[in-house]
């Protein structure tokens, strides 16, 4: 099983990223994925998450702001990141629900 998260960067508030995560070794199509971030000094939390049948559902801080898409074809999911805050600095990670083993994150930094 690996899950590579990528796309993280530095940007400027207001601004945008879209980060990827492509996956292997697990049944993509069937699976719901979501996306996770760890922010310094605080609990990996979930930002969003998506069905096998594209049903969305958003931490409430964050709905309007980040989007959740896959593409089964290259068993990738993505996050829409707009808008984005200083307090959004994190490593964002991707897992599947249930969990599988953990994959690198990747860091967004939200700074001036």
């Amino acid at each position: 099983v690996q899950l590579q998260a990528s796309g993280g960067g530095l940007v400027q508030p207001g601004g945008s990223l879209r980060l990827s995560c492509a996956t292997s070794g697990i049944l993509f199509s069937r699976k719901s994925m979501a996306w996770y971030r760890q922010a310094p000094g605080k609990q990996r939390m979930a930002v969003a998450t998506i069905t096998s049948a594209n049903n969305t559902d958003y931490a409430n801080s964050l709905k309007g702001r980040f989007t959740i898409s896959r593409d089964n074809a290259k068993n990738t999911v993505y996050l829409q990141m707009n808008s984005l805050k200083p307090e959004d600095t994190a490593v964002y990670f991707c897992n599947s629900i249930p969990w599988v083993a953990w994959g690198q994150g990747t860091l967004v930094t939200v700074s001036s």
